[in-house]
């Protein structure tokens, strides 16, 4: 990965997400997101909630074979819990985000980078972190396109 991944400190407002949250298998991560979006965008639809941004996945420990995982959407309003579907919220916080291009399974070169960037400027690394989906694989099949929006809160001093 030749092409230097924009790094950005940024402070982020609280945002009102809708989500499904599973412990699960890194294995079966995708599966999982498939069916969480699925869930969450069905429920909005019912309950009359818009949909405020892109599909994210927040992981809520360091994921080892298994991962705590929150797979969901922004949403303009709280929504209602229903069919495993939850209210949640991705917190405020000062964070370091970047935004990666290419396959998911090249994203570990981007949290790399991050971690880096916090070690060099004094910040440690929180336990959860989220990525934003900004591409779609269903509508556009070549991974090197695929954009992933990865946010990484800074732990409190």
């Amino acid at each position: 990965m030749s092409h230097e991944t924009e790094i950005r400190l940024v402070q982020r407002t609280e945002q009102a997400t809708a989500v499904v949250r599973e412990k699960v298998p890194m294995n079966e991560l995708p599966e999982f997101f498939g069916r969480a979006y699925g869930a969450v965008m069905s429920a909005a639809q019912q309950q009359g909630v818009q949909l405020a941004g892109p599909p994210f996945g927040r992981y809520l420990n360091m994921p080892t074979d298994s991962v705590d995982v929150e797979a969901g959407f922004p949403v303009s309003a709280p929504i209602s819990a229903a069919a495993g579907v939850a209210a949640g919220t991705l917190p405020a916080c000062q964070a370091f985000e970047a935004t990666h291009t290419g396959p998911y399974d090249t994203l570990s070169t981007t949290y790399d980078a991050i971690q880096e960037r916090m070690t060099e400027e004094g910040f440690n690394p929180a336990g959860s972190m989220w990525e934003y989906y900004l591409s779609d694989p269903a509508t556009e099949p070549d991974s090197s396109t695929w954009k992933t929006l990865v946010v990484w809160p800074v732990a409190e001093s």
